[in-house]
C-alpha cells in the first residue's frame, strides 16, 4: 500500500486530506508542533536528512524544500533578547571567552531581468570564508554559560561579550576575567568594554605552541625537559628567566620570520607580560586555557554550520547562528511558547 503524505492544519494540528509530494507547501500548512519538530531536526542535521528523520520517527513524509524553508523562517525570527540566557544571580567574578571560526559563505551576483531563465546561476556563485565569532561568559564556578555569536564586526562581538557578562550576573564591582588565543581583537575589546574591571589572559596552551617551536632550536635533543622548565617558570610569572633562556638563541635579523621561531617566541612574551599573569589565575582557581570556547565552537556552531558540503548565504548563516545560540542558552522552549 502506498504511503500517504498529509497536509497539516496550522491551527488545530489535525491531519487533513492527502496531497501529492509534488504539491507546493508553505509553513502555514504545518501545525506549530510539527514546525517545531522540523526545526529541531533542521537545527542539527542537513535539510536533506530532515525528511528522513521525520519519516523514521513520525511516519511523516514531506517535500525536501519544506525543511529548509520552515527552519530558515524560524531561525530568522530568533534574535535579540529572546536568544540570550536569562540573567543569573549576581557574581563577583565572571569568566568570559571569545574565539573565531571560519564559515563557508556562498555569494551569487544579481542577474539582469532580461537574463532570468537563460543563465545558470550555479556557475556564477563564488565561495568565500567569513569569521563567526563566538562568545561565552559565566560566573566563576558555574557550569551554565551564556552564549552569543555573530558574523559581524569585532565591535559587535565586543558588545555581545558585555551582554553575556551581564547575563552571567555581573554588577558594578564584578571582576571580569577573559581568556583568548592571542587574537588582538579580543584583548582590545576587553580593554575597551571593561576598563580596569577587565583582565585579559592569553591561553596558556597557545603560548606553549610558541615555546614548543623555540625548543627545537634552544635545546635540540632535550626539548621536553626544556619545555617543562619554561612552562613552570611561566606559571610562576618568572618571565625574565624564560626570556633569558631564549635570548641566546634568537635568530639574526636577516633570517625570515618563518624561519625564526625563537625570535617570535621572545617577542611574543616580551610584548605581552600584562596578558600572561598565570600565577594570579592559578592562585585564584581561574582557568588558564581557552578550551571551553574552543569546545563550544564545535558543539554550538560547527556542528551545524560546518557539516560536510554546507555553504550558506550570508543572511541564512546569521539566522542559523541565532538559532543555535537560542538552543545553547536553553531558550528554545521560550521561543516556541511565544510563537504559539
Amino acid at each position: 500500500m502506498q504511503e500517504q503524505v498529509y497536509r497539516f492544519s496550522d491551527k488545530t494540528g489535525t491531519r487533513m486530506r492527502p496531497f501529492s509530494e509534488s504539491a507546493l507547501i508553505n509553513s502555514r500548512s504545518y501545525s506549530r508542533g510539527l514546525q517545531r519538530v522540523i526545526c529541531d531536526f533542521g537545527a542539527d542535521h542537513s535539510f536533506g536528512k530532515v525528511n528522513e528523520k521525520l519519516k523514521e520517527h513520525y511516519g511523516i513524509q514531506m517535500p525536501d524544500s519544506a525543511a529548509r524553508s520552515i527552519t530558515e523562517y524560524h531561525a530568522a525570527q530568533m534574535s535579540g533578547e529572546d536568544i540570550y540566557q536569562i540573567r543569573q544571580a549576581e557574581a563577583d567574578v565572571v569568566i568570559g571567552e571569545s574565539d573565531g571560526s571560519m564559515i563557508a559563505i556562498v555569494e551569487i551576483p544579481p542577474i539582469h531581468e532580461e537574463k532570468i531563465g537563460k543563465t545558470d546561476r550555479r556557475k556564477q556563485r563564488t565561495l568565500c570564508w567569513k569569521e563567526a565569532r563566538l562568545t561565552l561568559a559565566h560566573a566563576k564556578g558555574s557550569t551554565a554559560p551564556c552564549f552569543a555569536g555573530t558574523l559581524e564586526s569585532v565591535e559587535t562581538a565586543g558588545k555581545q561579550l558585555v551582554t553575556c557578562v551581564d547575563r552571567a550576573g555581573a554588577h558594578a564591582k564584578t571582576q571580569v576575567y577573559c581568556i583568548g588565543d592571542g587574537a588582538q581583537w579580543i584583548a582590545n575589546q576587553v580593554d575597551e568594554k571593561f576598563g580596569t574591571q577587565g583582565h585579559y589572559l592569553i591561553d596558556f596552551y597557545h603560548l606553549c605552541d610558541y615555546l614548543s617551536a623555540a625548543a627545537r632550536c634552544c635545546a635540540p635533543g632535550h626539548e621536553k625537559i626544556w619545555m617543562e622548565r619554561q612552562k613552570k617558570a611561566m606559571k610562576e610569572n618568572r618571565f625574565a628567566e624564560v626570556l633569558l633562556a631564549l635570548r641566546a638563541h634568537v635568530e639574526p635579523a636577516h633570517v625570515e620570520e618563518a624561519n625564526a621561531p625563537v625570535r617570535a617566541c621572545y617577542r611574543y612574551i616580551k610584548n605581552r607580560p600584562h596578558q600572561l599573569d598565570y600565577q594570579h589565575a592559578i592562585d585564584n582557581e581561574l582557568p588558564i586555557g581557552s578550551g571551553e570556547i574552543e569546545s563550544a565552537h564545535r558543539y554550538v556552531l560547527q556542528k551545524r554550520l560546518k557539516i560536510a558540503g554546507a555553504w550558506w548565504k550570508l543572511d541564512n548563516a546569521k539566522h542559523m547562528i541565532n538559532l543555535r545560540i537560542c538552543r545553547a542558552n536553553n531558550r528554545w522552549t521560550d521561543y516556541w511558547r511565544k510563537a504559539a
